[in-house]
């Protein structure tokens, strides 16, 4: 049984760690996206690509660890407390997928070529609109988070 405890410790404290490490891309994407939404001249085209493509590098893979690494990690936990935590996921992921789609199209505006002034204008209005996408999405997460992972910390905790 002991031994039982020191599993679930060690497996759900790399979830807390995981997600950690997710969060801290969260910060980073959101450095990204403020300094960004931050310009005004538009007419530096060659420079607000770059801050685009990085922009989108960074909210690529952020929205990669969610589905790839985080969630399935959130699923599992639920499947093993068995609490409820399975349907909520059920509920959610749906609407957070969305969220990936809108993201990963963001992402695929920037077709590799230089920008036009224009083409930047369009971009800061689709990047304003990701916003507030991202802002639903982050609200989902922690909401995930908080509901799968943080509600079984005790559990873990008091187990060890």
């Amino acid at each position: 049984m002991l031994d039982n405890c020191r599993n679930a410790r060690e497996r759900w404290g790399g979830v807390s760690e995981l997600i950690d490490r997710w969060l801290k891309e969260r910060q980073e994407l959101l450095v990204h996206y403020c300094e960004l939404s931050a310009a005004t001249d538009y007419s530096q085209t060659d420079a607000l690509r770059a801050k685009f493509v990085r922009l989108c590098e960074v909210l690529v893979d952020y929205v990669s660890a969610g589905h790839f690494e985080i969630y399935e990690q959130l699923v599992q936990e639920a499947r093993e407390f068995n609490d409820g935590g399975l349907e909520l996921a059920a509920k959610l992921y749906p609407k957070i997928e969305q969220t990936t789609e809108t993201a990963l199209n963001f992402n695929d505006r920037l077709n590799g070529q230089s920008l036009t002034e224009n083409e930047v204008r369009d971009l800061f209005q689709q990047l304003s609109e990701l916003g507030e996408t991202l802002e639903n999405r982050f609200e989902m997460e922690d909401f995930l988070i908080e509901h799968l992972h943080n509600a079984h910390a005790d559990k873990v905790m008091s187990s060890a």
